[in-house]
């Protein structure tokens, strides 16, 4: 046997939630008056660590998006010892990511064999125009402040 219907108890229900949550706080923070503190690991910003690259260019083979532009040269550096013969040593002289096209997926810290790339958890580099979402090298240097230290290994 069915329950008879009662006329209008979905809108009794809908009303009584409504007068439930109306005096709760929401669960949003109010961005820009509200700082987020993210998490420790969190996806930010990819920092730059100038130098440990060594202009290998595996990340931006490796981007997806190629959104990673990278120019260097060769430098010849003096032997170590004496008698020894002169070393090439690549420099970096340029190294951009374009923001605009990055969809953070995380290869090109993942593939960088020298850790010269890091998650930074800035999150706040937006730009009034999409043309400024190129940061150089110096721009990117200037996150690797803020990298967590990486956690703890654990002890056998």
């Amino acid at each position: 046997m069915m329950a008879p219907k009662i006329p209008g108890i979905g809108l009794a229900k809908g009303l009584w939630l409504t007068l439930k949550t109306l005096f709760q706080r929401p669960p949003t923070i109010n961005y820009p008056r509200e700082k987020e503190t993210p998490v420790p690991r969190a996806r930010g910003v990819i920092a730059l660590d100038i130098e440990a690259c060594t202009v290998c260019m595996l990340c931006a083979r490796e981007c997806p998006d190629w959104c990673i532009y990278i120019e260097g040269h060769k430098e010849m550096q003096p032997p170590s010892k004496p008698g020894g013969r002169p070393r090439s040593r690549a420099t970096l002289d340029r190294f951009d990511i374009d923001y605009a096209l990055c969809m953070y997926c995380g290869i090109c810290v993942e593939v960088c064999p020298f850790d010269a790339l890091f998650w930074s958890p800035e999150y706040e580099y937006s730009e009034g125009s999409i043309s400024s979402m190129l940061h150089d090298k110096e721009r990117l240097a200037e996150w690797l402040k803020t990298v967590p230290a990486p956690p703890a290994l654990e002890a056998k």
